[in-house]
C-alpha cells in the first residue's frame, strides 16, 4: 500500500531553464552564451561540487566569477542564478490533492541558493512533510544515499513509496532499491500512473507540454 509520494523538483514541480541564467550573466562578461554554457556545464566541475555540498555558496560564486570573467555583484548573481523556475500549476494541484491522504516528500539535486531563493518560496512548499537535498546529503541522484535519506525521513519502507522524476536514470535508481517510480511526462500522465498504483480521487487540469528528456534537476 502506498503511503507517500516523493517528488523531484525541477521539471516536475516547476519548470527549470538554465538558459535564463546564462543569458542574464552574459551581460556581465565578454563571453557569449554558447561559450558560457560550455565552460559552466561542460568543462567546469563547479555546479556538481556546489550541488553536492562540497563547496559553499561563497566559493561557488568566486569560482564562477573567475571562470566566466564576470563583473557582477553577488546579489545580482544570486538573482540570475536562482530565478530560473516556473511553476507547473497542474502539478501544484496534484500535490494539494495528494496531501489529503498521503505523506509528501521533496527530493532534489540542488544547491543552497536554488533552495533558499527558488524552491523554498513556492506556495506549496509547506505541504511537503520531508525534504531531501543533494547539497545537504552530500550525494546526488542517482546515488543510493539520497533516496535512502528520503525514506529514512519518511520512516517508511521502499515499497510504501512512489517516486516521480523527469529523468529516466533517476527514476530507475529509485526502483533498484524497491521504490515504485515513474518518469514524469505531464500532470495528466502522472495522475494516470498514480492511479495504476491505487491512488484514486486525483485529477489535473490542462496538460502541460512534455518535458524534454535529459533536462537536469
Amino acid at each position: 500500500m502506498i503511503k507517500a509520494v516523493i517528488f523531484d523538483f525541477g521539471n516536475v514541480i516547476c519548470k527549470l531553464d538554465n538558459s535564463i541564467f546564462l543569458r542574464r550573466i552574459s551581460g556581465y562578461t565578454e563571453k557569449p552564451v554558447p561559450e558560457l554554457a560550455g565552460l559552466i556545464y561542460g568543462e567546469s566541475d563547479l555546479p556538481r561540487l556546489y550541488e553536492t555540498g562540497l563547496i559553499n555558496s561563497d566559493s561557488f560564486f568566486a569560482g564562477m566569477v573567475e571562470l566566466c570573467v564576470l563583473r557582477i555583484k553577488k546579489e545580482e548573481f544570486i538573482r540570475a542564478y536562482t530565478d530560473i523556475f516556473t511553476p507547473i500549476p497542474a502539478t501544484f494541484d496534484l500535490v494539494r490533492q495528494l496531501k489529503t491522504g498521503y505523506k509528501l516528500a521533496l527530493l532534489s539535486n540542488t544547491s543552497e541558493w536554488d533552495f533558499e531563493y527558488g524552491i523554498k518560496p513556492i506556495e506549496i512548499f509547506d505541504l511537503f512533510d520531508t525534504v531531501t537535498l543533494s547539497y545537504k546529503v552530500k550525494a546526488m541522484k542517482p546515488d543510493r544515499k539520497i533516496y535512502t535519506d528520503a525514506l529514512n525521513k519518511l520512516k517508511l519502507a521502499p515499497r510504501e513509496c512512489v517516486y516521480i522524476d523527469d529523468i529516466d536514470e533517476y527514476a530507475a535508481a529509485a526502483r533498484e532499491i524497491g521504490v515504485h517510480s515513474f518518469r514524469y511526462i505531464s500532470p495528466k500522465q502522472l495522475a494516470a500512473d498514480l492511479g495504476g498504483l491505487g491512488i484514486t480521487g486525483i485529477s489535473c487540469g490542462k496538460p502541460e507540454p512534455a518535458t524534454p528528456a535529459g533536462a537536469s534537476s
